[in-house]
């Protein structure tokens, strides 16, 4: 039986949110690593096109979220790292972000704690 690749990729639409719910408390993080961290972006190429991709892991080296954007601002960070908060609030008491030094982070982080979405006393570095 032939499939179209955008069958698959219409599958993967539908199915990878529910996917990612269900798997996502076996995919827990210890609280030791889930204190800290590190937060960066690069771009990448998808399908000739060059892309923003977020990705946040803990000091162990786990990846805790990631985000593909097509663009690289405040609005992206901030979307970025609220995903990341919500979807690892169970994982432990976040207590540091270590980033670089791109300025769209830091406003995003002064954003998130503004709004009470990131708790108030995390520290970036």
């Amino acid at each position: 039986m032939p499939v179209d690749h955008t069958r698959i990729y219409r599958w993967v639409q539908k199915y990878a949110p529910e996917l990612d719910k269900q798997t996502r408390w076996y995919r827990q993080v210890p609280d030791w690593q889930a204190s800290s961290w590190r937060v960066d972006e690069t771009y990448i190429r998808v399908g000739g096109r060059w892309c923003c991709l977020y990705r946040a892991i803990t000091a162990g080296g786990q990846t805790l979220d990631f985000y593909l954007s097509s663009k690289r601002n405040v609005a992206a960070a901030k979307r970025f790292l609220a995903k990341a908060v919500r979807s690892n609030a169970s994982a432990g008491y976040l207590r540091v972000i270590n980033a670089d030094k791109a300025p769209c982070l830091a406003r995003a982080i002064a954003e998130l704690k503004s709004e009470g979405i990131c708790p108030p006393t995390v520290e970036h570095r």
